[in-house]
């Protein structure tokens, strides 16, 4: 390990302690860092130093069930208003927010920036995907737990189609 890839490695430690957030050090110069959001409960993201380049990882939302074309559609437009970060599809389809940036320009105030965008595009665009991708499977989630008697909290953000009354 490099001076350099220390002090950057020191940066990003300083800063989430700062920001207090939760993360962990499962790996030599990797970050596993918890983004508390509100549509989307917990984005998980990876900052990892490498010799010239912090990269930044995070998983979205698994592989839509359905409508793909409308679902990547909203996500590809999202990408050229976005900063340091865009939304890809892993080897299964699984949807991640990812970006790269130069080492050089990590401080504080851009570590604090970029993870200020994952968690906002992460749950700014949670449920609007969701919609798009899953629609059927959470009517059936809303229709499986009203027939239960389970509690609907976390579906209440899709109220306006997956209650049978406004459907």
């Amino acid at each position: 390990m490099t001076a350099s890839t220390e002090h950057y490695l020191k940066v990003i430690e300083e800063t989430l302690v700062s920001a207090e957030l939760e993360f962990d050090r499962p790996r030599e110069n990797a970050f596993f860092v918890k983004l508390p959001g509100q549509h989307k409960l917990a984005t998980m993201t990876w900052l990892i130093v490498g010799e010239h380049s912090l990269s930044i990882e995070a998983f979205f939302c698994r592989r839509p069930d359905e409508n793909h074309a409308d679902f990547y559609r909203f996500l590809l437009e999202k990408n050229g208003r976005m900063y340091g970060l865009s939304f890809a599809l892993d080897d299964v389809g699984d949807v991640h927010l990812t970006g790269k940036v130069a080492l050089a320009s990590i401080t504080p105030d851009e570590i604090d920036r970029l993870l200020g965008c994952v968690l906002t595009y992460s749950d700014e665009n949670f449920d609007r995907a969701l919609e798009r991708g899953f629609k059927t499977s959470i009517q059936k989630e809303w229709d499986w737990r009203v027939k239960r008697g389970e509690s609907l909290a976390n579906l209440q953000a899709f109220a306006s189609f997956a209650d049978p009354a406004n459907r």
